[in-house]
């Protein structure tokens, strides 16, 4: 048996509201500055009731729904009350289209949307397009939606094998695909993480990241439930107010993006940024030395790097809070984790090699069940007990392990193989650069050109040429880029990652 043992996020909720009923457990914060705070015991009542209503709707375990809402309290509310009944959460981003919904609803097969009025018209406009779709609901505020519901748990039995949650992936390259994740994939990926980070019962968590993203609901959420500890939950990540509100809450953890730590360092200096209680902050997607740099001089919080997909539910790397940190370094494989780098032919490439990065695990315990109504593409990820992540990455001799680059998004070039990941970093080292994504564009000669979209810095001023001079002085001449355009700003997934193939 591994560590979940029978354990679910039903029981893990509940024990927690018999064990420590009165200790709290949410702060939530809206965008204008509102809050409110909720017990153990008040958030397991207010789930049990969220059950009964989801019961009530005909919801029956298995059965999907999904959940169209921002950072609030009811998000986590249904989600756990898809814990407590056996059924299915679908989340999805609130600022989705309507083309987005209408697929992801009719593919999912949902029974239900909850979402709230701001958020709702592109739910209401696919509804009849939407087969097994019966309903959309505005669930916000939540007391009227559920005060005809008794505070008692509904007769139901879950297991740690049952499905809870259907994350779509971002669909940057393909149409997304559903992620089938267990009560045991989360139980296990809270574990990993509590672990890692050392999360004790005093430890709360400031959630800023969007929780419809697995990220949030792993990197912040999970380990407060598994231990006892408590979340601060921002309905928006906020620059400006970022360290007003860590100290507020007196957090001592956080998780952030790439994205949002670049936005923290290009805020104003206060003579506050160095004085909250964070002990540690995890983020993913790489940052540039200088920025790390930066960031520790001025907030005087360890960054901890890490890599994980919604494919594992968990953070199979990690750097180690115990062993110096590596600028660019995804760490190291964590506790319950096994993770080689491969050539294309599978076989297990020397440090210092660039390969696919694979991950040993068990599908609906340390690796997703498999994608919805997609055997093939579940066959094509998981073979022979490894996961095939599609990210091209190293590791060094001692055992950190780096990222390079989506093996879809490596250059073709004359030949060679050129990861747009080291011409981005290299053009966001120049001092007038506030971001820069690369691509390889069609060329007749070379199979593909390299080809820079580049947001240069408030009030910073850069000609193509310069670049191309920046990155001719730091790259061997086929990485070199061609062609620069200037962007205002980016298309982005909710967690920041670029969307290339709408550049």
């Amino acid at each position: 048996m591994l560590i979940v043992g029978n354990r679910t996020l039903k029981s893990a909720l509940e024990d927690k509201a018999r064990r420590f009923p009165d200790d709290m457990l949410l702060a939530f914060e809206d965008a204008a500055g509102r809050g409110d705070r909720w017990t153990w015991r008040e958030l397991d009542e207010i789930v049990n009731r969220a059950a009964r209503f989801l019961l009530a709707r005909g919801l029956t375990p298995g059965e999907k729904f999904n959940l169209h809402l921002g950072n609030c309290p009811e998000f986590l509310v249904f989600w756990l009350a898809a814990a407590k009944t056996g059924t299915v959460m679908v989340p999805t981003n609130p600022l989705s289209t309507a083309d987005e919904m209408e697929y992801i609803l009719s593919h999912s097969e949902a029974r239900l949307v909850l979402t709230e009025r701001r958020y709702a018209a592109p739910c209401y406009a696919v509804h009849d397009r939407c087969p097994a779709l019966r309903d959309v609901i505005e669930c916000r505020p939540l007391d009227l939606l559920l005060e005809d519901f008794p505070p008692t748990p509904p007769d139901v039995t879950v297991g740690p094998g049952d499905e809870v949650s259907m994350q779509y992936t971002s669909g940057t390259t393909s149409k997304p695909k559903g992620v089938l994740l267990t009560h045991a994939n989360y139980v296990y990926g809270g574990e990993v993480m509590a672990k890692a980070m050392r999360v004790l019962p005093t430890d709360r968590h400031l959630i800023v990241l969007p929780l419809f993203h697995a990220g949030a609901q792993l990197h912040a959420f999970l380990p407060m439930l598994l231990v006892g500890g408590s979340v601060a939950l921002m309905e928006r990540f906020s620059a400006s107010q970022f360290i007003e509100q860590a100290i507020a809450y007196e957090a001592t953890l956080a998780a952030l993006f790439a994205a949002p730590i670049r936005m923290l360092l290009a805020q104003p200096r206060t003579e506050d940024e160095g004085r909250t209680r964070l002990r540690a902050v995890s983020y993913a997607q790489n940052i540039t030395p200088q920025q790390f740099e930066e960031w520790h001089a001025r907030f005087k919080v360890p960054l901890l790097q890490i890599w994980g997909m919604t494919e594992t539910m968990s953070l199979p790397l990690m750097q180690p809070l115990d062993l110096p940190r590596k600028p660019l370094s995804m760490g190291m494989p964590v506790l319950g984790y096994e993770v080689k780098i491969v050539d294309e032919d599978g076989r297990q490439v020397p440090p210092g090699t660039v390969g696919e990065l694979l991950v040993a695990g068990v599908p609906g315990v340390t690796l997703m069940k498999g994608y919805f109504k997609n055997p093939k593409a579940t066959d094509e990820t998981i073979r022979d007990g490894w996961l095939r992540s599609g990210d091209q990455a190293s590791m060094d001799e001692e055992g950190y392990f780096y990222f390079v680059d989506r093996k879809k998004d490596m250059i073709k070039r004359a030949g060679e193989n050129v990861a747009a990941s080291e011409v981005e970093e290299t053009l966001k080292q120049h001092p007038a650069v506030f971001d820069a994504a690369v691509l390889g564009v069609a060329d007749p000669v070379r199979d593909q050109a390299i080809k820079a979209y580049v947001i240069l810095r408030e009030g910073a001023a850069a000609s193509g040429s310069d670049l191309i001079e920046w990155c001719r002085a730091r790259l061997s001449p086929f990485k070199v880029p061609e062609l620069i355009e200037f962007r205002d700003t980016f298309p982005r997934t909710s967690v920041g990652k670029i969307q290339k193939h709408l550049l």
